[in-house]
């Protein structure tokens, strides 16, 4: 089954990392793919992966942060695939830094990009889904939404912000009584190139906070997400549900916990690189990254956590029926009749 086949979905952020690979699982269900991002090389290898996939892939060049660029692509976009069914938004950037060694201005930018860009696309999106009643987005989350943790200040602060937003655009819609959805996907630590080409002002090489997933199951959640957005979040990955629950138990042991290990835990033993970071140009104009990072042997392909949330349903009914089956066999022992 292919329910996104021969329909249109726009991602933004699709040249690499997480909207890469949103791309080629979208190319495999025979969708038609707008791509949307700064980088050339890697936009160009989006469309042929999405086309060697079974789907039809085409490039829209725009920076997410200036709304009017947004605004533009989705009209091109309409006019050449169709009308507009998903829009997955995906795009960030951000700086890895202390708060107080980030300038004024990379910090906005990193926030108009990862947050700014999330409005904007969201905004026009809206624009063109709310007349015909009808339309999907979905917001890459990330479980830093919840729980932040140092040397992103930036980051967090913009998935705080997304969260925000979209709960707030979500109960707009639901007062309206709009068949348009919007839906949040809370990610895990991810094996993306963010980590080669992020600005970082740190002596080591950063790194994800393990346990780390491969980018491919970021994208089978957001496409499963864009396939059923009734449901207003999503959280992907064991890492993800222990880091929500323990923030909601003691958040301040947390807080205590993250000042000893935090730092360490997100750079290598090997030093920073240096001369690439896509904050204020794109990294990927003249060399495609792909959607996978550097640390694919310490990264996990699959959640069974997202499997069990993708299927809960069918799971408690299960154990529902197998705990019903046992209290009766139960009852039927102490009734001699077994």
């Amino acid at each position: 089954m292919a329910p996104l086949r021969g329909r249109v979905v726009v991602v933004t952020g699709a040249s690499g990392g997480v909207g890469r690979a949103v791309a080629r699982e979208l190319g495999t269900q025979g969708a038609k793919v707008a791509l949307i991002a700064r980088g050339t090389a890697g936009l160009g290898a989006a469309a042929v992966d999405v086309g060697t996939g079974g789907g039809t892939g085409q490039v829209y060049e725009a920076d997410v942060s200036d709304y009017e660029q947004v605004r533009q692509a989705a009209e091109r976009i309409e006019k050449e695939l169709g009308p507009i069914s998903v829009w997955i938004n995906a795009a960030f950037s951000s700086v890895f830094a202390k708060f107080t060694d980030i300038s004024p201005e990379e910090f906005e930018r990193a926030t108009a990009v990862t947050y700014l860009g999330y409005v904007w696309g969201t905004k026009v999106a809206l624009d063109l889904m709310r007349p015909r009643n009808a339309g999907a987005i979905v917001q890459a989350g990330a479980a830093l939404a919840y729980r932040a943790i140092p040397l992103q200040s930036a980051y967090c602060g913009a998935k705080h912000a997304v969260k925000g937003f979209t709960e707030s655009v979500r109960t707009e819609l639901l007062a309206e009584q709009s068949n348009v959805k919007i839906t949040l996907v809370q990610l895990p630590a991810l094996n993306t190139p963010q980590f080669e080409w992020v600005l970082s002002k740190l002596r080591r090489h950063p790194q994800p906070v393990p346990p780390i997933y491969q980018p491919e199951v970021a994208a089978r959640a957001l496409v499963y997400a864009a396939e059923h957005p009734e449901r207003k979040e999503y959280w992907v990955g064991t890492s993800t549900v222990a880091t929500l629950i323990a923030q909601r138990l003691a958040p301040a042991l947390i807080d205590r916990y993250l000042a000893r290990t935090g730092i360490e835990s997100q750079q290598t033993s090997e030093q920073a690189p240096s001369g690439v970071s896509n904050l204020w140009e794109p990294a990927d104009e003249d060399t495609d990254y792909g959607a996978h990072g550097t640390f694919d042997r310490r990264s996990h392909g699959r959640s069974p956590q997202l499997w069990l949330s993708q299927h809960r349903a069918p799971v408690l009914l299960t154990l529902a029926m197998g705990g019903a089956a046992a209290a009766t066999a139960a009852m039927l022992r102490q009734a001699g009749h077994l």
